[in-house]
């Protein structure tokens, strides 16, 4: 077992929460967020994965043949659905906000003050 695609996963979540934390632009910061729920889809993936494993497909596949997790591929594909609904949601938000303040630079907004 190896851990790169756990430090890829790692590397790719520090980036994005770098990217946030760091954004001027309200439209940047969303897409640092895609960029953080990304890593998820590689940790998925590096869980599910099996080496010499075939497709979950068992009509023809002989007992006792390794085959990839069909729940983590499951999983993989809600996370992709989930992460573009949310991106689209807070786009959307991006967009209200800009019509209601005429700005999308976050520092501007003073609603977002405490």
């Amino acid at each position: 077992m190896t851990v790169l695609p756990y430090l890829v996963a790692a590397w790719i979540f520090l980036i994005g929460v770098y990217g946030v934390a760091t954004s001027r632009d309200l439209v940047h910061a969303v897409g640092c967020l895609s960029v953080t729920q990304s890593s998820t889809y590689v940790l998925l993936v590096a869980v599910g994965y099996r080496r010499g494993g075939t497709a979950p497909v068992f009509s023809d596949v002989p007992p006792g043949t390794s085959v990839v997790d069909p729940v983590v591929q499951a999983l993989a594909l809600t996370d992709v659905v989930v992460g573009a609904t949310v991106t689209a949601l807070l786009l959307a938000l991006v967009v209200q906000a800009d019509k209601r303040h005429g700005t999308v630079d976050p520092d501007e907004l003073s609603e977002l003050r405490g």
